[in-house]
């Protein structure tokens, strides 16, 4: 199937494959679609990946940012239902994971296909305001948060003209979290696995432990050496760990009984820490 939609990149190696299961990709703060792009060579050959690319980056970079939540998850909804013809599951990072948290509710409410996994990273649960409104801070203040993430070369941060065009993008992703209010609502019916940095300041213990409220299904929490950023220091065992969440779809794609409540650990719990 073709389609053509400026908020998802797609792998044109990938779309040459018959994958059966999709694997929405929701960047961070500032970023862009294209991070993802290295995930290709590691992930399941059944597994097709398409990252999500906001409005003012990379081939959307003269569309005007968006800097509230429903901007983005209302024409998001609206752009995904050629490609829920097949089952799906969203991973996002810090922001990100806010964002298809939030999509995920918004297509229950459209009643249409739903994801089966929701792997959210580096971000506390939606229902835990943010202490800090950090995107209405002065620049100053600005920059020495991003540089204290340990996630942007202080070769761009000592650099105006690159300053000019990076700011802008991290606050307006900034706004779109932490101007979001999250309704109370019914948990989501996909299990939810949460992944997180040792040494991520931005996030807490019980932070992270509160995405188990935001599902009925079974919830499971993994750590990984790094910072908020751990995503790309650790790659690999990232998208190791990815492989073997899908993995019990992509089997259940291939049985002719076409269960699709059956999980190796059942209901199980469990937290990781250092």
């Amino acid at each position: 199937m073709e389609m053509s939609s400026p908020w998802f990149m797609f792998c044109a190696e990938q779309r040459r494959r018959e994958t059966t299961f999709r694997l929405f990709c929701f960047h961070y703060a500032g970023s862009g679609g294209s991070i993802f792009r290295p995930w290709t060579e590691r992930l399941s050959d059944q597994v097709e990946l398409i990252a999500v690319q906001l409005p003012g980056r990379e081939n959307r970079l003269d569309e005007p940012l968006l800097h509230s939540m429903e901007l983005v998850t209302s024409p998001l909804a609206d752009a995904l239902p050629p490609l829920l013809d097949k089952p799906f599951a969203f991973f996002g990072h810090s922001t990100g994971a806010v964002i298809c948290f939030e999509l995920s509710r918004v297509l229950r409410k459209r009643s249409l296909p739903e994801p089966r996994l929701l792997i959210v990273s580096s971000q506390d649960a939606p229902q835990i305001k943010p202490a800090v409104l950090r995107h209405q801070l002065s620049d100053a203040e600005f920059i020495e948060v991003i540089r204290q993430c340990n996630g942007t070369p202080e070769v761009v941060l000592r650099n105006p003209a690159l300053l000019e065009l990076l700011l802008p993008r991290i606050r307006a992703d900034g706004a779109v979290y932490e101007t979001y209010h999250c309704e109370q609502q019914q948990p989501l019916d996909c299990r939810i696995v949460v992944f997180h940095g040792f040494d991520d300041h931005l996030v807490s213990h019980a932070g992270l432990a509160a995405w188990r409220a935001q599902t009925r299904h079974s919830f499971r929490r993994y750590g990984f050496p790094g910072g908020h950023f751990f995503v790309h220091e650790a790659e690999k065992e990232v998208i190791e760990h990815i492989n073997r969440e899908l993995q019990p779809f992509l089997t259940e794609q291939r049985d002719a009984d076409g269960r699709t409540d059956r999980w190796p650990n059942g209901q199980l719990i469990k937290n990781y820490s250092r």
